[in-house]
């Protein structure tokens, strides 16, 4: 199993090498990258359709108190069983998350996996030019920079860090 928790292979297939043969074929599954890419897949799938890129969207403008689900399927004039659906497929994709508040159901995005999904398709860019992703790199640059404060003491202290070594 690798971070998904999922097994891809029913384990009838492996009968013959028993279970370590399994436990092989999942590590070597892990580290070649395989799953990262089915993970890609999905999330990019699920957003492949455009209820579903515009519920996620506005699950994303609200962050971080997050959405009701009658509140997205009002405001995208969806009716709820569609839209529940479409935030099933959107949970399963593991881009957004729910939390049960009184009687309703609060979603929120997931910014791991969707930064997960992006550092995918562009971990390797490039092939070490640079100035080929620039204007890709500048374009995803949020529109919001982090507040100085709100950068947690670790990598406040790294970029310090990095800071004074450039000017040395």
């Amino acid at each position: 199993m690798c971070r998904s928790g999922r097994r891809h292979f029913p384990a009838r297939s492996f009968r013959h090498g028993g279970k370590s043969q399994f436990l092989t074929a999942i590590k070597h599954i892990c580290k070649s990258g395989y799953m990262e890419k089915e993970s890609t897949i999905e999330a990019f799938s699920a957003l492949a359709q455009p209820s579903r890129m515009d519920a996620f969207k506005l699950i994303v403008m609200h962050e971080p108190e997050g959405i009701a689900a009658g509140e997205i399927a009002r405001m995208l004039d969806v009716p709820q069983n569609t839209m529940s659906t479409h935030l099933a497929i959107l949970s399963r994709a593991g881009l957004i998350t729910s939390a049960r508040q009184s009687r309703s159901i609060i979603y929120r995005a997931n910014f791991g996996k969707l930064r997960a999904a992006i550092n995918y398709l562009l971990k390797d860019c490039c092939a070490g030019h640079p100035d080929i992703c620039a204007p890709l790199i500048a374009d995803i640059v949020p529109c919001c920079p982090p507040k100085e404060n709100a950068m947690p003491e670790r990598a406040r202290s790294d970029a310090i860090m990095v800071k004074a070594e450039r000017t040395v």
